[in-house]
């Protein structure tokens, strides 16, 4: 069970106006369970007492005892001895990877296509590989130049970086699994934003780790933080954990970015409490048309840093990295052996080429992404003009509110049309997000305009004969 406790003051913000025309124990009830089934409030989250919500709310203690009631009934409330009442998902489904199936458009990765120049740059890191070949090739913590070459991008944006404190890995999946083993202890409880990126959440899992999970929204430009910042630095500091996985810029899936000041605030908080910040910044520099300065998070306080390649060169690129001070390094080092030898030298020798070319890469992908972006929403709201499709300055993703619980039937519909497509659930930690659906907004335009046209198909079909539930089985291959 997660240690996060809902004040009655905070569960009546999130409210709103929930009062509805019926008996106002069914509205209230109502009103949280889509609260739970949207994620904003997280899956074993304790709520405020009856009488304490009663009192806020200015109902009777009769009328929120007979919400709380209903919402058991439902599945979406579970009392436990001593903790209150928390919060749950009724037969929440496993979540497992779609299939690779080539007569399928495959919407469900978010990654952009290869660029274009990358078979001329392997070509001349090929000439560079007969400098390498009288040694062993085993690197567990990357070469000098690469190491080099990454601490310097990390000075130039701002945040002064020797190679000392650089390893470079097997991608950025690998980075979260190696800090996952380093850092956590089982038993031990990390921070998360939910919805979160869900090989994120299995790799602090698969150490032992018991989540602490903080919802989070899509939020546009000028939009206040300060919400989900109290949040997370409530979680911090009352559940004491030991690590806090983050995506503080164009965060995957709700595109959106946090705050310096609120970067400020959690930084500060960690650092208090002895909590070890995981920034993961392998979406930070592809910004469309972000206003402001945002340097790499540990520019605000102690983090340590994970980026790749894999967002702005090309996913089958398998390179990515760890920033961290040198104790942290030597810890990794020990904990890496076990494991693998080393990232490959060729994709080393290939990458500290194109980071000398990295502003030249990053202006392509925010053309590409300006492009990718407009016609999606163009095409959604067209096509599906009840959908809330939020505008992102950034990022590969896009978090679309669908206005209804429909997400996992609509994937499996979608389907039957040709497309895999991410449902909602996919990215929460117990099954919620079904009124959600990230679309990336990173594949060209042909791509993009028959996935929008097959998603358009399902959603009609659904409209008019909703799927019944599916077996667990099957959803687990598509969401």
């Amino acid at each position: 069970m997660s240690d996060l406790a809902l004040s009655a003051r905070s569960l009546e913000l999130l409210l709103g106006d929930w009062r509805g025309s019926g008996s106002a124990y069914e509205a209230l009830a109502e009103r949280i369970r889509l609260l739970i089934v949207d994620g904003r409030i997280a899956v074993e989250t304790r709520l405020p007492a009856e009488r304490d919500l009663a009192e806020r709310l200015g109902l009777s203690r009769t009328t929120v005892t007979a919400a709380y009631r209903h919402l058991r009934e439902q599945g979406n409330l579970h009392s436990v001895r001593g903790s209150g009442s928390v919060a749950r998902l009724p037969g929440a489904p496993a979540v497992l990877p779609a299939p690779l199936e080539s007569e399928y458009i495959d919407f469900s990765k978010a990654a952009p296509p290869a660029l274009p120049w990358l078979p001329e740059v392997a070509r001349q890191a090929v000439e560079d590989l007969p400098a390498h070949l009288a040694d062993a090739g085993f690197d567990p913590i990357g070469t000098p130049a690469l190491r080099q070459a990454i601490a310097d991008r990390y000075t130039a944006r701002g945040l002064p970086t020797t190679p000392e404190q650089i390893m470079v890995t097997i991608g950025a999946q690998h980075a979260i699994a190696l800090l996952s083993r380093a850092l956590i202890g089982r038993g031990d409880r990390a921070v998360t934003e939910v919805p979160i990126y869900p090989h994120a959440y299995e790799a602090l899992r698969a150490a032992g780790a018991r989540l602490v999970p903080v919802p989070v929204g899509p939020r546009e430009a000028g939009d206040d933080d300060r919400e989900e910042t109290a949040g997370l630095v409530q979680a911090i500091r009352h559940s004491n954990p030991v690590a806090a996985y983050l995506i503080p810029d164009f965060h995957n899936p709700t595109g959106r970015t946090m705050s310096r000041s609120a970067r400020a605030r959690v930084l500060d908080a960690a650092a208090r409490q002895g909590t070890v910040v995981i920034a993961d910044e392998t979406t930070a520099e592809l910004s469309i048309d972000r206003q402001g300065h945002f340097p790499p998070m540990a520019a605000d306080g102690p983090a340590v840093l994970i980026g790749s390649v894999g967002k702005t060169v090309w996913g089958g690129l398998r390179v990515g990295w760890i920033r961290a001070e040198r104790p942290l390094i030597r810890r990794l080092l020990a904990v890496r052996s076990p494991g693998d030898l080393g990232t490959p030298i060729l994709e080393q020798l290939l990458v500290t080429r194109l980071l000398d070319r990295m502003d030249e890469i990053l202006e392509l992908r925010s053309a590409q992404l300006r492009a990718g972006r407009d016609r999606l929403e163009e095409l959604l709201a067209r096509s599906m003009p009840e959908w809330d499709v939020p505008h992102v300055d950034g990022g590969i993703v896009t978090w679309v509110g669908l206005g209804a619980p429909v997400s996992s039937q609509l994937a499996l519909t979608a389907r039957r049309e040709g497309l895999i497509v991410a449902a909602g659930p996919r990215f929460g930690i117990d099954g919620a997000f079904e009124r959600f659906l990230r679309l990336p907004i990173c594949y060209p335009p042909e791509t993009t305009d028959a996935a929008v046209q097959a998603l358009a198909r399902a959603w009609r079909s659904l409209a008019h004969a909703p799927v019944s539930d599916p077996e667990p089985e099957l959803l687990a291959s598509v969401v």
